[in-house]
């Protein structure tokens, strides 16, 4: 079996969570779960893909395996996700996106991959080959489709900058050693002190992130984006008096890639770039209150904790979070219309840029847990 590098499994997870929320359903909906409700990437090997599933009876785990296994390369991550992706169209009567197209042509042999995985691929759940529950891996004419798939194909220089935004966030990551820490919370099998662990720089994170926002309260492009109901810093105080005690405050400190997280938002905000300030609002807003709720679950249930605790996680206020997201998408094509090339070029690789930060926030804290238990 492949193992990937930390990094990359968070990259992948995180780029999924974050922009590909929909597809993440679609995908469990045709590949054994046909009634889910909510659908979170945990986890990659270089054999499958691996979701947390929610359904009427549950949550679930599940594995699709890869049309092109075994897998030894992000790229080939990337391509055959998509691969999976359009199975379950197939599988469900959606007109899959047209967006990787390219891509797909690019690579030798992915036509083939793409009619093996048209016809079901190997899936199976955490119980075997057949999933939980007397699920066969496909989705027949149960549960419907993913009611926000695009049936758009878009002309040369046409494509809605929210779509560009998304697919050059699939950026390469450098390979890193460390325990799966994000991984392990998703699925589970982390500690509480790992949870509070990850709390603790949710804050330090967020208390840069608002500050800046702050800054720009008044400018109309940011108000486009940003709402009261997604700000974080009184949750996080919240959980962390809970989990932490009321001197937490006393207690906790960023690991080295928070600092510098940190420190790049204060930078963008310093220097007056909204554009840079939109970036790392969207990696991180979005990534929170889309792959956050299946965390929040997760760690309710295994931990025991209600409200406070996991307050960070509820974003009940926001309303729909599907039209939130929807609003937002509208709100970045807007942003990338009034962005020349240039401009757009360097909002995205500060998109890039976040992503890395964030996988490096994970990567640190795995290696200070390994010195804990040394």
């Amino acid at each position: 079996m492949t193992n990937f590098a930390e990094d990359v499994i968070a990259g992948v997870t995180g780029h999924m969570n974050v922009d590909h929320q929909e597809d993440s359903l679609l995908i469990a909906r045709a590949f054994g779960y046909p009634e889910a409700t909510a659908s979170t990437m945990v986890g990659v090997t270089g054999e499958a893909g691996i979701w947390r599933v929610t359904d009427p009876s549950g949550e679930h785990e599940l594995s699709v395996a890869w049309p092109s296994a075994p897998l030894t390369e992000r790229a080939q991550i990337r391509r055959d996700v998509v691969l999976v992706y359009r199975a379950a169209c197939k599988t469900l009567g959606v007109v899959a996106r047209q967006e990787h197209e390219s891509e797909l042509k690019s690579e030798h042999g992915a036509h083939d991959a793409h009619d093996h995985a048209a016809q079901g691929g190997h899936s199976h759940g955490a119980h075997g080959a057949h999933g939980e529950k007397g699920h066969h891996g496909h989705g027949g004419g149960h549960g419907g489709g993913n009611p926000h798939a695009s049936t758009e194909e878009y002309a040369e220089g046409e494509k809605p900058f929210s779509v560009v935004m998304r697919e050059s966030s699939w950026g390469d990551h450098s390979d890193s050693e460390g325990a799966s820490f994000m991984e392990d919370i998703m699925r589970g099998k982390a500690t509480k002190q790992d949870y509070i662990d990850l709390s603790v720089q949710h804050y330090f994170m967020y208390e840069a992130l608002e500050s800046a926002t702050a800054q720009f309260a008044d400018n109309a492009t940011m108000a486009s984006f940003h709402r009261s109901e997604l700000e974080r810093l009184d949750a996080l105080k919240l959980d962390l008096a809970h989990l932490i005690g009321a001197d937490w405050a006393d207690k906790v400190a960023p690991v080295p890639a928070t600092a510098e997280y940190a420190a790049r938002i204060r930078e963008c905000a310093a220097e007056g770039w909204v554009a840079g300030i939109v970036a790392h609002h969207y990696t991180r807003y979005l990534g929170d209150l889309s792959g956050g709720q299946i965390i929040a679950r997760r760690v309710s249930k295994q931990h025991d904790l209600e409200h406070a605790g996991v307050a960070f996680y509820d974003f009940t206020t926001l309303g729909s979070l599907t039209d939130f997201k929807n609003e937002y998408r509208g709100a970045l094509d807007a942003l990338g219309a009034t962005l020349s090339e240039d401009e757009q070029k360097r909002m995205l690789d500060e998109v890039r840029a976040a992503y890395g930060f964030n996988t490096a926030v994970f990567v640190d804290l795995g290696k200070a847990k390994a010195a804990a238990a040394i």
